[in-house]
C-alpha cells in the first residue's frame, strides 16, 4: 500500500479537527497505523509535505497518532517506506506534474502538492483525504487523469461540504473507498 497523505488525516487522527466524528477519527487512526506498519508514504523532496505537517502537527513529546506519524515519517524519510519525488514549481503553488492543468487554477493552492507527488510518483498512489469537502469537487478529474482520491471519511465530509456549501448538490463520491 502506497498513499500521498493530506495533512487533515493527520489533524483528524489527533482530534484537532473540530466536527470530525468519533468513527472518522478510527477510520483516519487506522489507516495511518496500517500505512506506518507495513505500507509507504510518498512526499516530494523539497519537504513541502513534511513543511506543512510539521506546522500542524508535533513530531515530539506526543502520544497522538498523527503527531507519531510525523515523527515516523522524519525518521524514515531515506528509508525504502517513504518515496519521494521531485516537483517542478513554476509559480508558487504551481507544479509542471499537477495532473490537470484546466483544474489547477481552481485548486486550492496549499493542496495542489499532493495531487502533483501522486502524479509525479510513477505508480499515481491514491491520495488520502479526511474533512477536506473540497476535494469532492476535484476527485473526478483527478481520477480522468489517473489519480484516485480515497474519501476515509464519506459520511463527515459530505456533511462538512453541505455546510461549507450550502444549497449545493453534494457531488457523488467515487466507488473505491479504503
Amino acid at each position: 500500500m502506497k498513499a500521498v497523505i493530506d495533512t487533515n488525516v493527520l489533524l483528524v487522527a489527533n482530534e484537532q479537527h473540530d466536527g470530525a466524528s468519533p468513527d472518522c477519527v478510527i477510520k483516519c487512526v487506522q489507516q495511518l497505523l496500517k500505512l506506518q506498519k507495513s505500507g509507504v508514504a510518498v512526499i516530494d523532496d523539497e519537504y513541502r509535505i513534511l513543511s506543512e505537517y510539521q506546522k500542524k502537527a508535533r513530531s515530539k513529546r506526543s502520544n497522538r497518532v498523527g503527531d507519531k506519524f510525523l515523527k515516523w515519517l522524519l525518521q524514515s524519510q531515506y528509508s525504502s517506506r517513504v518515496e519521494q519525488v521531485a516537483l517542478s514549481e513554476t509559480a508558487l503553488d504551481c507544479f509542471a506534474e499537477f495532473p490537470d492543468p484546466h483544474l489547477e487554477p481552481r485548486f486550492d493552492p496549499p493542496d495542489r502538492k499532493f495531487a502533483a507527488v501522486a502524479n509525479a510518483h510513477p505508480d499515481h498512489p491514491p491520495i488520502w483525504q479526511a474533512v477536506d469537502s473540497k476535494w469532492l469537487d476535484w476527485w473526478g478529474a483527478l481520477k480522468a487523469r489517473g489519480i484516485e482520491v480515497v474519501f476515509l471519511c464519506p459520511d463527515d465530509i459530505c456533511g462538512f461540504y453541505t455546510k461549507k456549501f450550502p444549497g449545493r448538490a453534494v457531488p457523488a463520491l467515487p466507488e473505491s473507498e479504503t
